[in-house]
């Protein structure tokens, strides 16, 4: 009888054993969270809609093929910019429950990007704060930095990736090629994120900030009116380069961040690749975006990319 109950138990725990381990990381704790929902909700709540934006676009790509991905991602895409972006969610909505699939298959991929989602809002926070001086909010995102970076399982290097992941690996651009209209939308959303620590740092009022989010925002807006997205992933040295000079390690999370959002979508787009060899590529490609010392673009490249323009303000 023992022998028969230890074998039962081996039998339910492999499956187990194989899957990945649900575990999660929480914000790092202070008087300034919440504070740019309380003072710029106009932009803060997108970011419930984007979220839903993302974690909807892999789970149709997961689950659909080539042919029925382009009317189901029309409709998603119709529904995201006439809809849920008009009227954003009060509040996040875990992406397991969106993406069921997808969080099974890529729960480490998930963890990373929500970990850096969490980084970005917590840093908007910083830079509401009324209460906090200018020395006060530069070195506190410096600690939320180190706080994020000390989860090294999630964290993604604090070090500028090389384009070459995004652009140029073998699966590299099926996405964009594919769907272009709703990857101008995910790069509008990346384009608002970090366009909006521009108008926080700069601005010396109350007023003056939110004049500045607003036209971050109205920026945001337009783009998805006239349809004219960017031509190129925007980069955190080009769009926000007062925030890049101050916090080059957050910039350089955001943008390897934004990066790896292309990657997945490339992945999952494949015609040919089983959900097996779709994770197995997603698992690579999270420990390359961990991994210090491999495909680094160097700061002085990636300071240079700032020159290119494209400023928010």
């Amino acid at each position: 009888m023992i022998r028969r109950l230890l074998l039962l138990a081996s039998v339910a725990i492999a499956p187990l054993a194989a899957q990945d381990r649900r575990d999660e990381s929480f914000y790092y704790p202070g008087s300034f969270n919440w504070q740019f929902l309380a003072r710029y909700p106009e932009g803060a709540k997108l970011f419930n809609a984007f979220d839903y934006g993302h974690a909807v676009l892999y789970e149709r790509l997961l689950a659909l093929d080539s042919v029925r991905a382009v009317p189901a991602l029309a409709r998603e895409y119709d529904f995201l910019t006439t809809d849920l972006l008009v009227r954003p969610p009060r509040f996040s909505v875990a992406e397991e429950v969106i993406a069921p699939r997808y969080a099974k298959l890529a729960w480490p991929a998930k963890e990373m990007f929500e970990w850096a989602h969490v980084l970005h809002r917590q840093l908007y926070d910083v830079y509401a704060d009324p209460r906090l001086d200018d020395a006060a909010k530069r070195a506190l995102v410096e600690r939320i930095t180190d706080f994020y970076l000390a989860d090294t399982k999630y964290a993604f290097l604090a070090e500028p990736k090389a384009m070459s992941l995004m652009d140029d690996q073998h699966f590299s651009q099926r996405f964009r090629r594919q769907h272009p209209q709703f990857n101008g939308l995910i790069w509008a959303y990346h384009w608002l994120q970090v366009g909006l620590y521009e108008p926080l740092l700069t601005e010396a009022t109350e007023e003056a900030k939110r004049a500045g989010v607003r036209r971050v925002v109205e920026g945001f807006w337009a783009m998805v009116r006239e349809g004219r997205y960017p031509e190129t992933m925007p980069m955190t040295i080009a769009i926000a380069p007062v925030f890049s000079a101050r916090h080059p390690r957050a910039a350089a999370i955001f943008d390897n961040l934004h990066m790896m959002h292309d990657i997945i979508s490339d992945i999952l787009v494949h015609p040919t690749w089983s959900d097996g060899e779709k994770r197995a590529e997603i698992l690579r490609q999270v420990e390359e975006m961990r991994r210090p010392g491999t495909n680094l673009m160097g700061w002085d490249a990636w300071k240079r990319m700032g020159q290119a323009g494209g400023h928010v303000h």
